[in-house]
């Protein structure tokens, strides 16, 4: 396929400057740059954007160069923020970038040239304009769609000036088993080349609407001022006739130079990436992961192909420049005093490989029939053969394996069956929703997904990758429809009498575990094999749960860990989506089957086993007195709940530990201590969640906050301080997936050399060294008499006899904002609407703060994996929403 411009050609014209009055553009950055082309006698005119001569006037002297160069069909004004933001960093002292945005030939306000540009000539014409420029020393290149290529090779084939690279949406190669994107493959077919790109402004005004939230009508007059009409438009079109759709494309061969010169190319790397977009997707970001692996990655959940328009991607880059990128934000290590002791996950599974001891019981097995038991002798096998069989159809060390199936003996023996051989499991419950699924499931771009044909239907519809194995034997016509490679039972067959290959080690990646989504996206939470075995170790330290333990687990991630520490396991009857689901009944049942000693259960959970132990018999209430350990965490518990589920295992120590995804086992409190908290005078503070003392190889500090909100206080003991809660245990995750600037905000201001991690979470520290659990960070009220937790006022308010639940929020701008109290009430209201006079003031007398309004709501939104973790983001708004008119709508 030769390369050829679409028709009508560009005819020649010179370069100009920008009109004046463009949004956000300073005139004072255009300059016009001649510069000859290389090979030939030939001038070709550049327009670009430099704060050189600003940053001059400013006495500024610059630390590096940032040679920006947009994609199609844009021009230099996609980094308009980017010039503003660095030019005002060197105003108020700090790092002076000097920002180069060039126009591409025959783009932007650049010169048209009236000749065609292939994709070499594109990297040759910007070594030519930096050769004119003289630029050397540090230079950083930033790349946009093709902009990205085009940088990339200037990169590689200027090594003695590179000092790092940044991206974003881009990309470097195009799978020849793969279609090019639809959007691309439209604008490549017959008869539309010249029609959408060049006579039309189709291609333009289509990429200009795929900003999101919708660019402002004055931002895309912007970007469409040099391409107002099909003469200015030919290198439009140009750029996409250089798609170099299969080998015979003059551009192939430049393309796959430049890709395979990646994989030698060792600089900092920071690639910024928007998911929503319909051209350069997910999977274009793996193939440049793969290229460099060492680079630091931030998906932006929400933004797509406009990613410089959608989110603030010029604070994230220069933020990036601020930090040491040559390796780990800080160099982590354990705890200093403790001694990890830990063994490999599968442990038991070796030790007791010919033990006929029960190691796990379906209590509601998918066949239906009387719950299934399953041996440790049986157990160990299964995980040998499914593990032999995985590594025999392709699952190698470092792939990913997203597990779509329900809790389960199936999910336990294809768990251990990917650590054992180093496949990266990716977990992402059900109680998601299946849009929350759907984009944890696409973020982590598993390589193979197992799961059940719910799960299956899900991944196919959906357009989920990896290759797809399926729990059960399906119908050839099935396994057809669903992309279904391998059924369990093929891997065992292909497994058995196999050997294993060598074990992963600790430092290597076990999992990435998915947050909750109780406070936006779900976030991938990636944990080594060291990290999880300190979480099983860290559990087995405080509650003795080890070999020989019963474990009844209402929540399927502790069930999970039941092989590592030698318990028996199971989880009860109940739908996981729907936690509150669970019966007392059921929990009973589950307790007999394995005569458990430890019962973990959500607070949702909990809250209906109270509420249906009615429906206990004897034999049932008999099971339950044999349990030693009860715990409940997830979310707050009150003392009143944890009471009455005491009450039900009057054998129990009832425990209520404070952990998130990112450290499953912070803090430890019993009922006894969350009553002596009560009693206790140093308690006495801002109020909150009594959640004990740190675990046993936990540290706890407190940031505490100013006047705006904000965590900016150094870690500290100091009791009845507020405060961001930050932690630090050999057990805490080792980062966040894809998501650099959130490791960056975790981790930021933490003692050098320690793994530490910023919960998110505010509270504070008694006297007597317990932690108070008093909200969020992102729900922080700030009044104009100063900084309000909700916790507090929601425990008070949620005590008396006519409230079953309430939420505090704050309305208005930040600084001013009034506190609203929304509530369920006892017996539950209808409608939503204002509380009546008489609940309004038994709420105001109680919740010890200013209240601008009580509102009365059927149910308040929460999670789905809890059932228990207001969504008071979402309460704020829709209560703004209510009192300024808006219609009266269940939030």
């Amino acid at each position: 396929m030769s390369y050829r411009l679409p028709r009508p050609a560009t005819a020649p014209a010179p370069a100009s400057i920008p009109p004046s009055g463009l949004p956000g553009l300073d005139p004072d950055w255009s300059r016009i740059v001649d510069v000859v082309e290389s090979g030939s006698d030939t001038s070709h005119a550049w327009h670009l954007l430099d704060n050189g001569d600003q940053l001059a006037a400013l006495g500024a002297e610059p630390v590096g160069t940032v040679l920006c160069v947009h994609g199609n069909p844009t021009w230099s004004y996609l980094w308009r923020d980017l010039v503003a933001q660095a030019t005002a960093v060197a105003a108020a002292g700090g790092p002076a970038w000097r920002i180069l945005a060039v126009d591409q030939l025959d783009m932007g306000y650049s010169e048209r040239t009236g000749v065609a540009r292939p994709l070499a000539r594109r990297v040759q014409d910007l070594d030519d304009l930096t050769r004119t420029l003289g630029l050397t020393g540090t230079v950083v290149t930033f790349g946009h769609d093709w902009g990205g290529v085009v940088s990339l090779g200037w990169a590689v084939d200027h090594p003695e000036h590179l000092a790092r690279v940044m991206l974003l949406n881009t990309a470097i190669h195009q799978n020849d088993t793969e279609p090019i994107p639809a959007p691309l493959r439209l604008a490549l077919a017959r008869g539309m080349l010249s029609a959408g790109t060049v006579l039309t402004p189709a291609f333009l005004d289509t990429t200009l609407a795929l900003g999101h939230p919708a660019l402002a009508t004055d931002v895309k007059n912007a970007y469409r001022a040099p391409y107002r009409s099909s003469a200015r438009r030919g290198g439009i079109g140009g750029f996409v006739a250089d798609i170099p759709v299969d080998a015979r494309h003059d551009s192939h061969a430049e393309l796959d130079r430049i890709a395979d010169a990646l994989r030698s190319l060792t600089v900092p790397t920071l690639m910024l990436w928007g998911p929503r977009d319909p051209i350069f997707s997910d999977r274009y970001l793996d193939d440049l992961i793969d290229r460099l692996p060492h680079a630091d990655v931030h998906r932006f959940e929400g933004a797509g192909h406009l990613i410089a328009e959608d989110v603030d991607y010029a604070g994230a880059a220069l933020t990036w420049l601020g930090t040491d990128a040559s390796g780990p934000l800080v160099e982590l290590v354990e705890t200093p005093q403790v001694e990890l002791k830990t063994r490999p996950l599968w442990h038991y599974l070796d030790e007791l490989q010919d033990s006929d001891e029960t190691a796990l019981i379906d209590m509601a097995p998918a066949s239906g029939d009387e719950p299934r038991i399953v041996s440790w002798r049986l157990l160990s096998r299964r995980v040998h053969e499914i593990a032999a069989g995985l590594h025999q159809v392709g699952v190698r060390r470092g792939d990913r394996v997203s597990l779509l199936v329900p809790p389960s003996a199936d999910l336990t023996a294809v768990l251990y069956a990917c650590l054992r051989i180093g496949a990266i499991v990716v977990v992402a419950d059900a109680g998601l929703g299946l849009t929350g699924l759907t984009r944890a499931v696409r973020g982590a771009r598993p390589d193979h997904v197992i799961g059940a044909l719910p799960g299956l239907m899900a991944a196919r519809a959906l357009g989920w990758p990896g290759q797809k194995i399926s729990t059960n034997r399906l119908p050839a016509a099935s396994r057809r429809a669903l992309g279904v490679s391998y059924a369990l039972a093929d891997l065992i067959s292909l497994g058995r009498d196999l050997e294993l290959p060598d074990p992963p080690q600790p430092a290597d990646v076990a999992a990435v575990l998915f947050t909750s989504g109780s406070t936006g996206p779900a976030k991938g939470v990636v944990y080594t094999h060291g990290q999880l075995a300190a979480v099983s170790r860290a559990l087995h330290d405080q509650y003795g749960v080890g070999r020989g333990t019963g474990l009844v687990a209402g929540f399927a991630p502790f069930a999970l860990l039941g092989p590592a520490l030698g318990a028996r396991s199971v989880t009860p009857d109940m739908d996981v989506t729907a936690p509150k689901t669970l019966t007392a009944t059921a929990v009973a049942a589950a307790v007999a089957a394995i005569d458990a000693t430890v019962v973990f259960l959500s607070p949702a959970a909990l809250a209906n086993v109270v509420a249906t132990q009615g429906d206990l018999g004897p034999a049932d209430r008999a099971a339950l007195a044999g349990v030693t350990s009860f715990l409940s965490a997830g979310a707050p518990v009150s003392e009143p709940l944890l009471a009455s589920a005491a009450a039900l295992m009057p054998g129990a120590s009832a425990h209520t530990p404070y952990g998130m995804t990112e450290g499953l086992l912070m803090t430890d409190i019993t009922l006894e201590g969350i009553r002596e908290a009560a009693r206790d005078d140093v308690a006495r503070g801002p109020g909150g969640v009594c959640v004990g003392r740190p675990a046993a190889t936990t540290r706890v500090r407190i940031s505490a906050l100013d006047e705006s909100g904000a965590a900016v206080g150094a870690l500290s003991e100091a009791a009845g301080v507020t405060g961001e809660i930050v932690v630090s245990a050999p057990h805490v995750k080792d980062h966040y997936d894809r998501l650099w600037l959130t490791d960056l905000a975790a981790t930021r201001e933490v003692t050098p050399g320690e793994r530490w991690h910023r919960t998110g979470d505010v509270g504070h520290l008694d006297a007597a060294g317990r932690l108070w659990v008093e909200g969020r960070l992102p729900h922080v009220i700030t009044t104009p008499h100063g900084v309000v937790t909700p916790v507090g006022p929601e425990i008070a308010v949620s005590a008396l006899a006519n409230v079953a639940r309430a939420a505090a929020v704050g309305v208005g701008p930040s600084g001013n904002q009034q506190i609203v109290i929304v509530v369920e009430t006892i017996p539950a209201a209808g409608r939503v609407g204002l509380a009546d006079p008489a609940v309004a003031e038994d709420v105001r007398m109680v919740a010890g703060q200013r209240i601008a309004a009580v509102l009365v709501v059927p149910h308040l939104p929460t999670d789905i994996r809890h059932n228990s973790k207001i969504d008071r983001t979402r309460l704020a708004g829709w209560a703004h929403g209510i009192l300024t008119g808006a219609r009266l709508t269940q939030p």
